[in-house]
């Protein structure tokens, strides 16, 4: 069974920081490029951050120089640092999973956890 769960979350004034973290199990982990997202009331769900099998990344322009993800392919966990906190990142933060297999789609999620950040 494959589960992703995300932690992390919380409330923190503007300008402050949090550290999210996905925590995958039941996947072969070094085989998934991993990313988070994340959903705003009213909103669709927008890309934050990915990092692929070969630990390349890639950011949303909103998020350049203050966010930061990572793998940790040891513990199967994906961090994501979040610095500098706006109130436009409050949202539900989701963490995917896609096999990086060229031909086969295969995406898990996780439940989401709440970041909201106070001005």
């Amino acid at each position: 069974q494959v589960q992703l769960v995300e932690s992390g979350g919380g409330l923190v004034q503007a300008g402050g920081s949090l550290r999210l973290s996905c925590a995958a199990s039941g996947i072969t982990f070094n085989l998934y490029d991993m990313g988070w997202y994340r959903q705003a009331p009213g909103k669709q769900r927008e890309l934050v951050a990915t990092i692929a099998t070969d630990g390349s990344t890639n950011y949303a322009d909103s998020v350049k120089g203050r966010f930061t993800i990572s793998r940790e392919n040891a513990k199967n966990t994906v961090p994501l640092q979040m610095n500098s906190l706006k109130s436009e990142d409050t949202a539900v933060y989701y963490c995917k999973a896609r096999l990086a297999i060229t031909g086969i789609e295969r995406d898990y999620w996780g439940q989401g956890t709440q970041v909201t950040v106070s001005s």
